[in-house]
């Protein structure tokens, strides 16, 4: 037992070591409202691969951000819809297991995929969103980790209360990316004219690139 305890610490301790070792890929997200840089995840691999593939080959640039929600997130890819009611889903669309990293929170800037109300929680391939959010007083936090069964550490609770998020998603829906420049771009997509369920009168399309360490660097200095 004490043995086997031990080969888990030292697998543990390399995974570890290689996400923190492994280089972040980024990709460029592209609207009629601006642009902004994503860093992927590389303690999320599943999905942060799967976005990627989605990315090469030009996948999203075929959908909209078409769930607008000021304060909240701003939703594109496939619709909830096209998995819900669909005979004959495409390809690319089907369900990842969830990879929760305690590390990982929902503050804003944050990149998450979409998913249905499946027991798993279980992600949807095709479809993700950025956060919005809002800010959050410690009385709300405590209600929050009560009734969603969340933890909060000292650094979410601050991001938390000072530059906001969704913390009621944390642990239940994946996160795997964030953006690191070109953040305003939430505020440009979220004060598009939409209706009363987020969808906005545009269309506000999307072409996503991965970029190269070279083309990355050249933005971010």
């Amino acid at each position: 037992m004490k043995k086997s305890i031990l080969l888990m610490a030292l697998i543990w301790g390399f995974c570890i070591s290689t996400f923190a070792q492994q280089k972040n890929q980024y990709v460029k997200i592209e609207t009629p409202q601006g642009w902004c840089l994503v860093k992927l995840y590389n303690e999320t691999p599943v999905h942060r691969d799967n976005f990627i593939k989605l990315v090469k080959s030009h996948y999203f640039d075929a959908t909209t951000f078409n769930r607008i929600l000021k304060n909240f997130v701003i939703q594109g890819g496939d619709q909830d819809s096209l998995y819900e009611k669909g005979h004959v889903l495409k390809p690319e669309m089907y369900w990842i297991a969830p990879e929760f990293v305690p590390e990982l929170y929902h503050h804003r800037g944050v990149v998450a995929m979409g998913r249905d109300g499946n027991a798993a929680e279980s992600s949807f391939t095709t479809q993700f969103y950025i956060v919005d959010g809002k800010t959050y007083t410690d009385e709300q936090l405590d209600a929050i980790e009560i009734k969603y069964k969340n933890h909060f550490t000292a650094e979410q609770r601050n991001a938390y209360r000072t530059i906001g998020g969704t913390p009621r998603l944390d642990q239940h829906y994946t996160v795997f990316g964030e953006i690191v420049k070109g953040i305003d771009l939430i505020d440009k997509i979220t004060a598009v004219k939409v209706d009363k369920a987020g969808n906005p009168d545009t269309p506000v399309w999307m072409k996503l690139t991965l970029l190269t360490d070279k083309e990355a660097d050249k933005i971010l200095k």
